[in-house]
């Protein structure tokens, strides 16, 4: 028979799919790092005799009764030829008895399947299974041992084959079926909007040339639909697995989801959103495994007719995916991160795709796919990455735990506490910057880290909520100082802790994200970042590791100068130290506009303090001016209602918080929103963590002041004022309220399409200089 096959899958893909049972256990179980993971299955070869063979190379194919073949492969972590043996490593740590039922299930799945591949390359009629835990702790073996015959391998190979290539074929027909639909599609509205042609035409090219596009277009200019659909239209001719749509908000997914809606209407394609777990959850009060939570229990045993009452429609949005869990029985967040392999447009927040651990990049990586990554907003990326990759530990919570006394823990938390008093003694200032991550401090770190995976691993197997969580961050403490380099900073900060003593908070900071994202954008086919504010261009690729061959765009705007009124108040300064002399002149200028024009207008502030302040001094002066403000800590109700003042015949000024969540993201079009006023140059304030990062850029870049706080600030600010014009029927009114918006170097960096005047009033002149600091 030809082994011209129809299919080829992985063991641990093969067995990811068929051989998962039991229930979803989620329980704290301390495990190995993928680093010790290596090195556990390098020490476990190293006691092994000289003729043991290592990561042996096996593939076989499976043959259906109607002719279509499957080709399974993998590598085998170990056989010894004189025993008749072969063996899968599995690293752990601990009592292995709480190992969940579906992870032995899996591993024995896989090593009868390399099993049956022995056999058949070499003949053999029977073989000596043995699964071997190795526990990194104690670095113990523990060696589960069957002794199989060929037959039995033999079926248990077809079985797993049969079940896989049904599910393989009919995906095979779904991708025929997408392309053919794909390639005839044509775009949803009846023509083109403005500059969006030029954008698709070259997100199209990008993802033609397999390269990276960074685009800047203006807000109105149609970005998402202007990247989804070319991206869709060369997904056929690229051979494209999957595509991603990454944003920063919820908004941004949203309007990804409503863009994609007409396209699912009319193709097969499958398009899922990912909710974040806090979101998703039907039982957040409950612990997520079978004992526990009732959609945890049988998991795996239900995800297959959920799976396929998913597969019969498209799409698969929370609201779809959160039915299908239901009517099955199974978790809504995690039946999505299941659909993930399966789906054809997956959106959803950055850190799936950019995070240490993104699901997404996991599964390019482990299945080669060829992805197409858009991102959206991609101005929030930079401080983003920088989150992703950054940790913190504070004194306060270690000796907190020590009031507690934790069992097998105490003396471990004490040493650490010693060594933070040894830092905090070296620190005279509230913040101190260090070269590197102290050598003894990290030591004894890691040291309890371990002691408190150890007694996880022990009877009664609970950690308390305060340990457990201090546990996790003190993880991702370690993990980021693997990565530390000359790109990230280490600083202490000295804060008042209990009973008048002073407490140390240690943070590793990620400064430039660079080197860390570079190897995302080289796992993708091709990627387009797209915001209205990417300028300018040196700046992103020295932060965020594009590649060299990426192209930069800056998209005309679809909009007339006369659209849009850009007014400069130069006559006040907001300062800090000019606040209170510019209350008066903003809400005077606010009350004035208002008279000239009633309607809805947004008014952006630095601090919430500040916004209160000339809120309250508007309501006294101008009461005739309608007004409601963005409280702090809004839940997404109280943002709904927040924007629900906004109407086509409404009047009034809502107060927000620039860099907020009404700053970006939100769509008021037409009557809904007439002018803003910005009331701040948007500049990070000057503390040592931003001085600390200032320094740092000027040593590595030159322009430590501008990458540090002009830049950040102004694109907030072209983000707010992005809000005012959203439709080729607009008309708009913006007042940048600060005298350093008049200075040269700062409308170098505004729109380019802006008709800008400036305002001089001398009555209502307050202080302030005219530099920008």
């Amino acid at each position: 028979m030809s082994e011209a096959v129809d299919y080829t899958v992985a063991v641990r893909t093969l067995c990811d799919f068929t051989a998962k049972r039991g229930d979803l256990d989620l329980r704290f179980t301390p495990s190995p790092s993928a680093e010790e993971g290596i090195e556990g299955h390098a020490r476990v070869a190293s006691r092994r005799d000289a003729h043991y063979e290592r990561e042996v190379a096996l593939s076989g194919v499976y043959w259906s009764a109607a002719g279509q073949g499957l080709r399974v492969r993998g590598r085998a972590d170990g056989f010894d030829p004189q025993r008749g043996r072969l063996e899968e490593i599995k690293t752990h740590r601990g009592d292995l008895t709480r190992q969940p039922e579906n992870h032995r299930h899996l591993h024995w799945a896989q090593l009868r399947l390399y099993g049956w591949l022995l056999c058949e390359a070499r003949g053999l009629d029977e073989l000596e299974l043995a699964l071997v835990y190795f526990d990194i702790a104690r670095q113990v073996e523990t060696p589960l041992v069957e002794r199989v015959d060929r037959e039995t391998l033999r079926h248990f190979f077809e079985a797993q084959c049969a079940a896989f290539l049904d599910w393989a074929l009919q995906e095979t027909a779904h991708r025929t079926a997408r392309d053919e639909a794909l390639a005839a599609m044509r775009f949803p509205h009846a023509s083109w909007q403005g500059e969006q042609r030029t954008l698709a035409e070259n997100v199209y090219k990008a993802a033609s040339t397999g390269r990276a596009l960074l685009a800047q277009a203006p807000t109105g200019t149609g970005k998402t639909l202007g990247t989804l659909f070319p991206m869709l239209k060369a997904m056929p001719m690229q051979r494209l697995d999957g595509l991603c749509y990454l944003a920063a908000k919820t908004p941004g997914r949203q309007l990804a989801l409503d863009a994609l809606s007409p396209v699912v209407e009319t193709t097969p394609l499958r398009v899922l959103e990912l909710t974040a777990r806090d979101k998703a959850c039907e039982h957040p009060d409950l612990a997520c495994h079978g004992e526990s939570c009732p959609l945890a229990a049988g998991f795996f045993d239900k995800l297959p007719d959920a799976r396929r009452a998913l597969i019969a429609g498209g799409d698969w949005d929370r609201t779809h995916v959160r039915n299908a869990a239901l009517a099955h029985g199974v978790c809504p967040y995690y039946l999505g991160q299941e659909m993930a392999r399966w789906s054809d447009v997956t959106v959803g927040d950055y850190h799936y795709y950019f995070a240490s651990g993104g699901l997404l990049h996991l599964l390019t990586q482990a299945n080669d796919w060829r992805l197409g990554v858009l991102v959206d907003e991609a101005h929030n990326l930079v401080e983003r990455a920088r989150d992703m990759y950054s940790a913190s530990l504070d004194q306060g919570d270690l000796r907190a735990l020590i009031r507690e006394k934790p069992a097998g823990v105490s003396a471990a938390l004490k040493q650490l506490n010693r060594e933070w008093n040894a830092l905090g003694r070296e620190c005279v200032n509230e913040h101190t910057a260090l070269e590197n991550v102290p050598e003894a401090w990290l030591a004894a770190l890691q040291r309890l880290v371990g002691t408190i995976g150890q007694v996880a691993a022990e009877p009664p197997y609970t950690l308390s909520p305060a340990l457990q969580r201090f546990y996790f961050d003190a993880l991702k403490t370690v993990r980021v100082a693997e990565l530390f380099d000359r790109h990230f900073v280490c600083d202490i900060a000295m804060r008042p802790g209990h009973r008048g003593t002073r407490h140390a908070r240690l943070s590793l900071r990620n400064i430039v994200p660079a080197p860390l994202l570079t190897p995302r954008f080289k796992a993708a086919h091709a990627s387009v970042l797209f915001s209205a504010t990417l300028t300018p261009e040196r700046y992103q690729r020295d932060l965020l590791g594009l590649p060299e061959d990426s192209v930069w765009l800056d998209v005309a705007s679809p909009f007339a100068k006369e659209q849009l009124s850009v007014h400069i108040a130069r006559h006040i300064s907001t300062r800090f130290r000019d606040r209170q002399a510019s209350l008066a002149p903003i809400a005077d200028l606010i009350a004035a506009t208002y008279a000239r024009r009633p309607g809805n207008y947004l008014a952006f502030f630095s601090s919430f303090a500040y916004l209160e302040d000339v809120a309250t001094r508007l309501r006294e002066a101008h009461p005739e001016v309608p007004q409601w403000q963005q409280g702090r800590g809004m839940d997404e109700k109280a943002r709904t209602d927040f924007l629900a003042r906004f109407t086509s015949d409404g009047c009034g000024v809502g107060f927000a918080v620039l860099g907020g969540a009404f700053g970006e993201g939100i769509d008021l079009p037409g009557e809904r929103l007439i002018g803003a006023f910005i009331a701040t140059l948007g500049l990070p304030q000057v503390n040592p963590v931003n001085e600390q990062r200032r320094r740092y850029l000027q040593a590595m870049f030159g322009a430590g002041y501008d990458y540090a706080y002009v830049y950040p600030g102004v694109q907030k600010v072209i983000q707010a004022a992005g809000r005012v014009i959203r439709g080729h029927e607009d008309r708009g009114t913006i007042h940048l309220i600060d005298d350093r918006f008049a200075e040269p170097r700062i409308q170098a960096l505004l729109p380019s399409w802006w008709h800008v005047t400036q305002n001089v009033d001398n009555q209502a002149r307050n202080p302030g200089g005219a530099s920008l600091g």
